[in-house]
């Protein structure tokens, strides 16, 4: 039986930047699910050999029917043998109303021709049957995307055998993330930057990763850290922690960090580590 995750709340609260960050812990996941489908899409789930082992599925205002039947769907899945966990996204009202101000997008109910104010009480008032039966309620009118990501790492990344790993990159000119347990400082490395082949493109591109590859101080630098982590990581997993956050950092936080972030991440998953995570400050 797959794990299953329903995410709901509000819009503006998160929830894209959420699915996102369980999509990268390995969830496969299917945005605005009609609730009345919730029941078969698990059924065929079960009957699949090849279905994920992790899905996520959203479920939220733009949802085509009752959302008071949600809870009858949950409990239709619950008799399939699922147990799926529900995570609840909200926001304060002017919160929201910043957020959608700052994007200028349209919310999923202004349709009715409601003003935003009004969408978004409505949009408050259907949820709450969902509200009332989350198993996670996350208040996110206080935090980053970067902070929700973690809280959502915290809450998801856990196997129940280990610690979650997130490797993060950053660029040094916008401050060193707050929340990183270790901090590594890419600037001592060959810069991609001054090749202008090079400069539009990112750690994530082959070409940037073939010039690092090909600098022995890179090779050494990697070869240094693996080490460190290899000897270090194990040890955290006998205190009462979550997740580890591994951040390195450059001057733009394009290239040599993004490459890093990277490299380890695939470092630790194929050393045994089954929930690695990366995050790009400054590209995500």
């Amino acid at each position: 039986m797959p794990t299953l995750v329903v995410v709901s709340g509000m819009s503006g609260s998160g929830k894209s930047g959420a699915l996102h960050t369980l999509e990268d812990l390995g969830y496969y996941c299917v945005d605005n699910l009609p609730a009345e489908l919730l029941p078969e899409f698990v059924s065929r789930l079960q009957a699949n050999d090849n279905a994920p082992a992790k899905v996520a599925v959203v479920i939220d205002a733009r949802n085509l029917g009752d959302l008071a039947d949600v809870p009858a769907a949950l409990s239709q899945v619950g008799a399939l043998g699922a147990n799926p966990r529900l995570l609840f996204l909200e926001a304060r009202d002017e919160v929201v109303l910043r957020r959608y101000a700052d994007t200028r997008r349209r919310h999923p109910l202004s349709h009715l021709g409601l003003a935003l104010a009004d969408a978004i009480s409505l949009d408050r008032q259907a949820l709450r049957p969902l509200r009332q039966i989350a198993d996670i309620l996350l208040e996110t009118s206080e935090l980053n995307v970067h902070q929700m990501r973690r809280r959502i790492l915290a809450e998801f990344g856990l196997d129940g055998a280990g610690l979650s790993l997130l490797f993060e990159s950053f660029a040094y000119r916008h401050g060193v993330p707050a929340e990183a347990d270790f901090v590594f400082d890419a600037r001592v490395l060959p810069n991609p930057h001054w090749d202008a082949r090079l400069r539009p493109l990112s750690g994530r591109d082959a070409e940037v990763r073939d010039f690092l590859d090909g600098e022995p101080e890179v090779a050494a630098y990697v070869a240094q850290v693996e080490g460190f982590l290899d000897a270090w990581l194990p040890k955290l997993r006998t205190e009462t922690r979550s997740y580890v956050t591994v951040a390195f950092g450059c001057s733009g936080g394009r290239h040599r960090s993004v490459y890093l972030a990277e490299r380890l991440a695939r470092h630790c998953h194929s050393n045994g580590w089954a929930e690695v995570a990366t995050h790009h400050r400054e590209l995500d």
